[in-house]
Parts: C-alpha cells; sequence; structure tokens
C-alpha cells in the first residue's frame, strides 16, 4: 500500500497551501496527508485488494489489459501513432443508493429533451410562450427544417443519449452536456468491462458489481419498437460510414452484438418511397437504421449533395413512414450548449418539475451584459463553442496565454451566440496509475440511456474518462485522455435455481460478453457524434469495395 500510494495527496496538499480551490476525491476523503489511510466506504474493497499490489504488480496488470485491447485492435490514434485504447486498471466505484438519483436525473433530462424536439420541429409551443427564444432555434447549426414534421412511430427521437456529468469541488453530480445526435463510446465501456471482470474477478462477487452486457438486447428493443406501424417483424441495420471513420470499432460491435447488418451507404437505395438493402439474395427491404452517419451526410438529395455516405431518398421515406432513422435527424439542436442553459426551465415547463441534477453554471453571450463580464473575467473562466465536441475549440482561461486569449476576445466580440463561459469546476478525481504511481486525476461520466418508447433505461455505470496529465480538465482521448471502467455497487445478489449465490466462474462470464473486434477500432476522442468527415476520409470511403453486403460477407467468413 504504502509503495502504491506514496506521496498520493502531494498535489492536493500543495494546491491547499497555496488557496487553490481542490478537487473532491472519490476514493478518500481527505488528502490533507500525503499518504491517506482512509478510504471512502466504496471505495473500502477495492483498496483493500490495492493494498496487497506493488506497483510493479499493478503496471502488470495495466500492460496486460493494454496488450489485450491492442490484440483486439482496441485502438486511437493519438498525434498520429497508432495506440491500445487507455484503459486504467482501478475502477470507479459508484453506489446503488447513489446510482438511484443519477439514473432518476438521467431519465428526467431525456424525457424533457424527447418533449423539447417534439415541440420545436412541431408546435413550438416553448417558443410562442416565451420560454426559450425563436432566434436560438432558428440560428441552431443543427437545427434542421428537413426534419420538421416529420413524426416518428413511437414518438421517440432519441433511441440512445449520452448525457455527461461531473462532480464539482463539494461531490455533487452535475450536468456538463448532452448528447443525443449521435453519442458515442459506449463499446469502449463493454470492453472495459470484458477486460476488467477478467482481471479483478473476485471483486466482482464481493462487491455485487451490475452488469452492462444487457445493452445490446436493449438498444435492439428500442429499435425494433421504433419501426414503422403494421410491421410484426422489423429489419435492423447499422449505418456506418465506413472503415475510416473514428468510431468504426463501435459500429461493427453492435452489429454484431445486435445480430444486425452493418452497412454503408452504397449498400442501401431508395425506391418506391421505401429503403432497400442490396443483398445477393436481392433487395432487402429495411425498416429501422441506426445511423452512425451525421446529419448533412445522410441524403444528399435533402442536405449535402456530394456526400456518398448516406443513401437519395431516405429522409422522404421517413417522411412517409415507411423507414425509421435512429436517432432522428434534427436531433443536434439539443446538443447547442446555449439549449443546454434552458434545460432547468425547459425541464419544468414540459414535465412540471425541478431538475434532479443541475447544469453547471453558465454565462449566456448574447446577454450584452454577460458578454461584458465573462470578457473582464477570461483568465477565470472556461469558454467553449456551442457546437464543439471532444475538446475542441474549448479554452481553459487560467491555462491559456495572453495571445490565445486576445485571439478569444475578438472571437467573442464577433459571435457571441457562438459561445458560452462557465467556471473552471475541479472535477472530482480517482487514483490513475501514472508514471509516478497512483495519482488523483480528473474524470467525468457519460451514462448512456436507451428509450423504447414506453421507459428510458439507464446503462448501470457508462463511460468514465480520466485526464492522464496533472491537473488537466480536458479528459478526451485526443487530448491524452484515458478511461476507467464504471463499476455500479450494492445490487441485489444475484441467485441460482438451487438458492446458491452464482460463482466467480458464472457471474464473470456474465459480465465479460463476447467482444473480441472484427475490425481495427480509432477511438479519437469519444465526441458527441462521430468524427466530423474531412473531404480525404470521404475519399477514402468512396473508393472501398463497392459488392453487395451478401457478398462481402460471404468472402469475409
Amino acid at each position: 500500500m504504502a509503495d502504491l500510494f506514496t506521496d498520493y495527496g502531494v498535489s492536493a496538499a500543495l494546491r491547499a497551501k497555496r488557496g487553490a480551490p481542490s478537487a473532491w476525491d472519490e476514493m478518500f476523503p481527505d488528502l490533507s496527508s500525503l499518504t491517506p489511510l482512509e478510504a471512502r466506504a466504496a471505495y473500502k474493497d477495492v483498496f483493500a485488494a490495492l493494498a496487497k499490489m506493488t506497483q510493479e504488480e499493478l503496471r502488470g496488470r495495466t500492460d496486460a489489459l493494454a496488450s489485450s485491447y491492442l490484440a483486439q485492435g482496441v485502438t486511437f490514434d493519438f498525434a498520429g501513432e497508432e495506440r491500445p485504447f487507455p484503459l486504467d486498471a482501478v475502477p470507479r466505484v459508484i453506489e446503488q443508493q447513489e446510482w438511484v438519483t443519477v439514473e432518476a436525473g438521467i431519465k428526467q433530462r431525456v424525457l424533457a429533451l424527447e418533449a423539447f424536439l417534439a415541440d420545436i420541429y412541431g408546435p413550438q409551443a416553448a417558443v410562442h410562450d416565451g420560454i426559450i427564444p425563436a432566434a436560438l432555434i432558428s440560428s441552431s447549426s443543427h437545427f434542421h427544417r428537413q426534419a420538421a414534421g416529420i413524426v416518428p412511430a413511437n414518438h421517440v427521437r432519441i433511441q440512445v443519449s449520452g448525457i455527461d456529468l461531473i462532480r464539482d469541488e463539494l461531490g455533487a453530480w452535475r450536468v456538463l452536456e448532452d448528447n443525443v445526435r449521435v453519442p458515442s463510446g459506449v463499446s469502449y465501456v463493454i470492453s472495459n468491462r470484458r477486460v476488467m471482470a477478467q482481471t479483478l474477478p473476485e471483486l466482482f462477487v464481493s462487491m455485487r458489481v451490475r452488469p452492462v452486457g444487457d445493452y445490446p438486447n436493449k438498444l435492439l428493443q428500442a429499435l425494433r419498437a421504433s419501426a414503422p406501424p403494421g410491421i410484426d417483424d422489423p429489419n435492423v441495420v447499422v449505418l456506418t460510414p465506413g472503415v475510416f471513420n473514428s468510431a468504426y470499432f463501435e459500429h461493427t460491435l453492435l452489429a454484431r452484438l445486435m445480430g444486425v447488418e452493418l452497412v454503408e451507404g452504397r449498400d442501401l437505395f431508395c425506391s418506391g418511397g421505401r429503403v432497400w438493402m442490396r443483398t445477393t439474395a436481392g433487395p432487402t427491404r429495411v425498416d429501422v437504421i441506426y445511423r452512425r452517419v451525421d446529419d448533412e451526410f445522410l441524403d444528399p438529395l435533402q442536405f449535402r449533395a456530394d456526400s456518398q455516405l448516406g443513401s437519395p431518398g431516405i429522409m422522404m421515406a421517413a417522411r412517409l413512414g415507411n423507414v425509421t432513422i435512429a436517432n432522428a435527424v434534427g436531433n443536434g439542436v439539443a446538443d447547442d450548449k446555449l439549449v443546454y442553459t434552458y434545460l432547468p426551465e425547459l425541464i419544468r415547463y414540459y414535465l412540471g418539475e425541478e431538475a434532479i441534477i443541475p447544469n453547471v453554471d453558465t454565462w449566456r453571450l448574447e446577454d450584452p451584459l454577460a458578454l461584458e463580464e465573462v470578457l473582464d473575467r477570461l483568465d477565470e473562466l472556461v469558454v467553449k463553442p456551442v457546437d464543439g465536441s471532444g475538446g475542441k475549440g474549448l479554452v481553459v482561461g487560467p491555462a491559456a496565454s495572453a495571445a490565445e486569449l486576445e485571439t478569444l476576445r475578438k472571437q467573442l466580440l464577433k459571435d457571441p451566440r457562438g459561445w458560452i463561459a462557465q467556471p473552471v469546476v475541479q472535477f472530482s478525481t480517482i487514483p490513475t496509475l501514472v508514471e509516478e504511481g497512483l495519482r488523483p486525476r480528473h474524470a467525468d461520466l457519460r451514462p448512456f440511456a436507451v428509450n423504447d418508447g414506453t421507459d428510458v433505461w439507464v446503462l448501470p455505470g457508462g463511460l468514465t474518462r480520466v485526464a492522464l496529465p496533472e491537473g488537466e480538465l480536458v479528459v478526451n482521448s485526443s487530448q491524452g485522455g484515458g478511461s476507467k471502467d464504471t463499476w455500479v455497487i450494492g445490487a441485489e445478489p444475484d441467485f441460482t435455481g438451487d438458492g446458491m449465490t452464482r460463482s466467480v466462474q458464472g457471474l464473470v462470464a456474465d459480465q465479460a460478453a463476447n467482444v473480441h473486434s472484427t475490425g481495427v477500432a480509432h477511438a479519437v476522442d469519444h465526441s458527441p457524434q462521430d468524427k466530423p468527415f474531412n473531404d480525404n476520409e470521404q475519399h477514402q470511403q468512396q473508393q472501398a469495395d463497392a459488392r453487395p453486403v451478401g457478398e462481402r460477407k460471404a468472402q469475409e467468413c
């Protein structure tokens, strides 16, 4: 223990001496001692297990995780170098009692966002009632009039959401941003769990960790439930931009675990107001498209005419009610960080409730008084583009140079609608293995929710992203971040038919879904939507094999 946690609290103690704000550590309630000895209740078993290890043993386990990911192709591109997706061997732990509140807050948020999207692409009652300005909606880069009037079969527009959360300096949960376009990262939740269940199997039994392997079944049920009316056995496909996309590993994994076809735009065509898939057995009707292609590339007849990533006519088929596109086109307006600032009011308006999980305090820079205050305090605040993702464009004032702040000042004056500002929140820290040993590092959490029209199911846990450099608050892997397995613990024990608690082997089998990769993963930044497709990527995808799905699969087997 002394080896692993030697000087764990040094940085926190130094910050406290300087009077700087300190973060809430999730494992230890008191970091004033350089070597904390008392772990929080949720982490007692994890701490006890770590206390038996040397730093070399923990590094050996971490290296084994990296080797496993490299063998599976779960890699990401960092500074032009292909690396194993970084998974830290120390899990994040959340007690079931606390998770109940998080789960309720996520469900509430999803329902409010569903109501908001149905409203703005329909009657726009919230605009007429003065809850949210019309100009905010119309000026959002992801508000698409092409989606107006399209009503999904089961009234669900957000089949999948990823709501990013953080803990503030007091340990309270806050919503950092909403992701309801094409949220990515769940494949790493599933993959992380598989390797962690094999690495620390006894802890999964003693701590009663809730499994995450049911996600593909929940997603498939939600997609099937969204099918056009009158179809008893809908044909579901996953639409990917292709192998050069940053989240291609996730696309292949989910398609395989759901048992559905993975298709590209060239595999689909529209005829008679319906969508069809080319196969060696002839055209097959498609009823539900779980698309991982951004709106602007989905239908060249409605959006970018040069796109070859989607299929002409898909939007018309959706308007006619002959195909469901999941998530719905136009959802991105709900991801707008300026819309985010109105969510507490929208929850109150649509649901008649107060927000269970509050937002981070935010300045709307289109307000002249707010803009003036922010310009006076640029070196104290975090400033974000309203349509940014993956940490791109974000400026942390205290860490920015004078030149960067001056450039930012000019951008804010030129386009105040395009930015928001927030105080610097010290995300909570979790012990993370770095070169010096275990050290506190800042982390966020992306829980994933699936809406089938009757219930919003929240995956127990989610993707914990952790910033590896000391003091860094941007957790995205493109900025040098990593991830942790997230354990929701304290669930009711699972019993077999003879009344005996399940064996370690049986529990690990449940936790560790068969998620071996079928392709190479390029996990760049886990952005709210897949990485924007640049011209080079489109060109590469257009040159790929154009054979029908069935023929390609037959030759690949």
